[in-house]
């Protein structure tokens, strides 16, 4: 047996309290060791189409509370699980709402219900087609001139449907097609028929495909803008447009035809085929018109206006209960009418689009330049409509409710996925477990947004998952949780609870169908997840409390659709993407118009503040946002980036060209791009331009080599965090005069790190969101603007490291105390199984061994908890503190020791404190482990299935009989066969006793 001594250092780590002089400090430590309940995470709660009860939903409910959940976000959806007997929206459905909402209310847990049926838009059965979201269509005849004609023409065929007609109800696809109002009959001279407008179903509007999911999907629209010359017999010339509307009757005009060949063009208004989706059939229709809050008001007056009506007078000032509304991801795709549009588009952009109406069909109209000048103009339109009569419609009719909104602001958003997220009280990001889509994006854009506006709180649909198949768990997912924290996420709302409507002994149970990552009462594990939403709530707390920290505002472009993506070199990484020494946010136009200048830094009215600005290498720019940044530079603001070339849209056009090429001229100090990297002074500001900026050209923007030079070289700011090895993710925030860092290991390596933080004259500590421990750390470096210190991190492990006070507690000893192994407990354990789950009562492990690998089938197959039991001897005194390590562990397990409930062991490096609870002489050791569903799943594929087919429930389970099969478990989600690979499972080792 081996014994060390606690090195001498290691005095001073001890749990901090009441010797911090610094108040803040002390109410900041305490809120971490024992976070409160606004800091816990949420979840997606999911109800499945008629299958619910109040019983079950109180089980939910309380089985969350007990776990550390404290937000819920409401949905009913129909993906793939047979009807239940309680409709949609029935009087019965709505009981079970409000039942779920006083629940709520009783456990302190905070409720977002989605503005629909299913898990986007803002629809339902209830929508008629003049409300609906709509495309203008038409149908084209081509004649021949010279007299007087009555000419047929043909109805316009609705677009087909992005998603297809399948979510089609049969009632709701006759709608579909018979919707139609006419709009204008207009005619033109026959175009050669040679040239059209490249990309015209996405620059109109037509389609928006979702960026994260479907490859080749553009992030902008590019503009094609073609020597005229090379087909003026393609133009359509808008003064040759004629209006024939008042002809139109039955179908058919009577018009005296001028000379030579004519276009005539019916255009009309149709659904563009969005429904509720994934809606349960009770909710199913089409989607509101977004951009007409009349539309909107329609819907919301009768789905949301009758559900908080059902709810009385409540107190919105609890802790728990309904407190946000929410707008989920954008999934309904582009509308390129709306009955008003003719008319806000003469006021917003001062000319008539009639005569551009051709280009909805792909005319070029003009010229190339100027049809693509139409189409942004048509973009920026249907976005401001949007923006005002639909989301913020609803964040307004929210607030009068005393009630906040959420919006996730991406995929298929034919708006800038900022602006829309901009509009929101809280926008929220979405992340999926590793392998599944890449909306990593989402997360720079909602964290961007918060940290522009002054909102503390940030949100992610997080580790969302397709086939997953109970396959994760808290050790699995701690990377990509840190990875979160890293990137600005500061409330994970788990994606999915599913609401389990089953009863208790048919489990797994309910799922979502092949989605989600089954956060819910009846994983293996969830008894003993608590520990890890511990984790989570504290990262959470400290994370929620102050103003991060960043040097580089990227600006976007005035684009619509846009989906900002950082320079790849600012990052580290491709799926999970962290920020490197300078961080950054990403700013819409918007909100851009809200910053000053202080200090040289540009700064916004919630205190966000940047050292630079970095503009998008983009061709286009509006006179406003030029004259909004030539006057923070003029303050002096740092900018960095090339000029536009031109402005984007037909407003003021021509004159806004000589008007942009003065502005130029003056701010950058030419109209051409110097060679190299050019530095300009303009006001008491700097403007750093030249070509190497095109030729480092990264996602549109300067890559990281050349802004984080421009930072250190020629502003002398040294970066925010860096760490050798080069593998520590950061985060920075300030609460007051605190810096806080959070850091932590992207690898699966234990790692040394020298890390450096952009701090100076300051005491670090280090708080250890696991544990809860807090301590000075003693061994650091100051050079007066950077401090700089020796972490040791295991495999993915995370801290915060806190900067506060004087740094009275500097003595040179080292950070951490060196590791040594006193005792390992080999030889043979007694281990129990639960015999409901198919394994043993009681067995004897002559060695620790995986439970996969076992001759015994019950053990093989098993899914569940095991209890291991074994008595050791420790006689010798230990000096210092006393920690189990178990070496590995398949997947959690529960520590007790002489009876002492020592709490849960989640992740690496799976190691847990026993000093107080340990005694000379003999002890008793009690280890419980819970592995994961997947292997009973496998075990019970060998036997014959009793469970849903054809959509349907077994009527046994109807019938409340007893199930004809010996299966154990029960799920409405097949994810494995007979033959699929079993996981290790149980309690690996070896189980060592350490000191350090």
């Amino acid at each position: 047996m081996k014994l060390i001594k606690l090195i001498a250092g290691l005095g001073l780590a001890f749990t901090l309290g009441s010797c911090s002089t610094n108040n803040e400090l002390d109410v900041l430590r305490e809120n971490f060791v024992n976070p409160p309940q606004t800091a816990n995470p949420g979840v997606y709660w999911y109800f499945m189409d008629g299958n619910l009860s109040k019983e079950s939903i109180t089980k939910d409910l309380e089985s969350m509370k007990k776990a550390g959940i404290g937000y819920v976000t409401f949905l009913e959806v129909n993906v793939g699980v047979p009807r239940g007997k309680i409709d949609f929206f029935s009087d019965e459905w709505k009981d079970c709402f409000v039942h779920a909402v006083n629940e709520c209310e009783r456990l302190g847990i905070g409720m977002t219900l989605g503005i629909g049926p299913g898990w986007n838009g803002s629809g339902g059965p209830w929508v008629q087609g003049g409300q609906s979201m709509q495309h203008l269509v038409s149908s084209i005849k081509h004649v021949k001139g010279g007299c007087e004609q009555t000419i047929k023409l043909d109805v316009p065929s609705p677009k087909p449907p992005f998603f297809g007609e399948g979510a089609f109800t049969p009632e709701l696809k006759e709608r579909w097609k018979n919707y139609y109002k006419d709009v204008a009959v207009i005619a033109f001279p026959k175009t050669a028929g040679n040239k059209f407008i490249t990309d015209a179903d996405n620059k109109v509007l037509y389609y928006r495909a979702p960026y994260s999911s479907m490859p080749g999907v553009k992030q902008f629209i590019d503009r094609d803008e073609e020597g005229r010359e090379a087909y003026l017999s393609d133009i359509v010339q808008t003064e040759k447009v004629v209006d024939l509307t008042s002809l139109l009757k039955d179908n058919e005009i009577t018009w005296n035809v001028p000379q030579g060949e004519w276009t005539i063009m019916r255009l009309g208004a149709r659904n563009n085929g969005a429904v509720t989706r994934p809606a349960p059939l009770p909710g199913v229709g089409f989607e509101s018109d977004k951009a007409d809050s009349t539309a909107l008001m329609a819907h919301l007056g009768t789905f949301t206006d009758e559900l908080l009506s059902l709810l009385g007078d409540h107190d919105t000032t609890l802790q728990g209960g309904l407190k946000y509304l929410h707008i989920d991801s954008w999934e309904v795709g582009a509308q390129n009418w709306t009955p008003k549009l003719r008319e806000e588009f003469k006021k917003r952009r001062g000319y008539d689009p009639q005569p551009f109406y051709p280009a909805y069909a792909g005319y070029i109209v003009g010229d190339k330049a100027i049809s693509e000048r139409f189409l942004w103009d048509l973009r920026q339109t249907m976005q401001e409509l949007m923006l005002e009569n639909h989301s913020s419609y609803v964040r307004r009719y929210a607030n009068k409710k005393g009630l906040q909104l959420s919006i996730e602001p991406y995929d298929m958003n034919p708006m800038q996925d900022l602006e829309l997220g901009a509009t929101a009280d809280v926008p929220m990001a979405e992340f999926w477990s590793l392998g599944g889509f890449n909306t990593t994006f989402s997360a720079v854009e909602g964290s961007s947004l918060a940290h522009i506006k002054g909102q503390n709180i940030v949100p992610a649909e997080a580790f969302t998952a397709h086939l997953d198949g109970w396959r994760q768990h808290p050790a699995s997912m701690k990377n990509q949780t840190d990875w979160a924290f890293a990137a600005g996420i500061n409330r994970m709302v788990y994606h999915t609870f599913q609401h389990q409507s089953l009863p208790d002994s048919l489990r797994p149970g309910m799922t979502m169908g092949p989605y989600g990552v089954h956060w819910d009462r009846n994983q293996t594990w969830w008894p003993y997840v608590g520990g890890y939403h511990t984790y989570v709530s504290r990262c959470q707390y400290l994370l929620q409390q102050g103003k991060p920290v960043a040097d580089v505002l990227y600006l976007t472009p005035e684009e619509a659709p846009f989906v900002f993506r950082a320079p790849k070199s600012a990052l580290y990484g491709d799926t999970l993407i962290d920020k490197r020494g300078y961080s950054f946010d990403a700013c819409p136009p918007s909100l851009f118009y809200a910053a000053s200048v202080k200090d040289g830094k540009i700064v916004f009215p919630s205190g966000a503040s940047y050292r630079i600005m970095v503009l998008p290498h983009f061709k286009t720019m509006t006179i406003a946002y030029l004259e909004k940044i030539k006057s923070l530079v003029d303050a002096g603001a740092v900018l960095v980036g090339l000029p536009p070339e031109n402005t984007p849209g037909l407003t003021g056009y021509p004159e806004s060209e000589n008007k942009l090429k003065a502005m130029i001229n003056e701010l950058w100090g030419r109209d051409d791009v110097e060679n190299g990297l050019v530095k300009h002074k303009f006001g008491k500001g700097t403007v750093f331009t030249g070509n190497e900026i095109a030729r480092n050209e990264d996602n549109l923007y300067p890559c990281y080599d050349l802004t984080s030079g421009i930072l250190a070289d020629s502003l002398g700011i040294c970066p925010d965090f860096t760490s050798s090895p080069d593998v520590i993710r950061y985060i920075h925030e300030k609460v007051k005069d605190i810096d806080i860092y959070f850091v932590s290991n992207r690898t699966e390596k234990d790692v040394e790190a020298e890390c450096s933080f952009r701090v100076s004259g300051k005491q670090p500590q280090l708080w250890n969101p696991v544990t809860g421990e807090t301590r000075y750390l003693t061994s650091f470096t100051d050079n007066g603007t950077v401090t700089t210190l020796k972490l040791l991190f295991d495999t993915t492990q995370s801290y915060f490291i806190v900067f506060a006070g004087k740094p009275d507690h500097r003595t040179g000893e080292p950070n951490f105390s060196d590791k040594a192994d006193l005792m390992t407990l080999g030889g043979s354990w007694n281990v129990s199984f639960n015999p409901l789950w198919g394994g043993p009562d009681s067995v004897e492990f002559k060695e620790l061994s995986d439970w996969s690998l076992s001759e015994v089938e019950g053990i093989r197959y098993y899914s569940g908890t095991a209890v291991y039991n074994k008595l050791f001897d420790l006689s010798e005194p230990v000096n210092g503190r006393v920690y189990l390590n178990l070496g590995n562990v398949k997947n959690i397990a529960k520590v007790t020791l002489n009876g002492h409930d020592l709490g849960t062991v989640w992740s690496a490096p799976w190691e847990i404190e026993i000093t107080d609870a340990l005694t000379s002489g003999e002890n008793k050791l009690r280890i419980e482990v819970a592995n994961l569903w997947v292997n009973r799943l496998i075990g019970d594929e060998q036997l014959p299935d009793d469970g849903i087919v054809g959509e349907q429930w077994p009527q046994w389970l109807i019938n409340g009989e007893k199930r004809p099969s010996s299966r154990y478990t029960f799920t409405t989600y097949k994810h494995y066969s007979a033959d699929s690979p079993l996981m290790p499972s149980g309690l690996l080792g070896p189980v060592k006793i350490i000191s350090k």
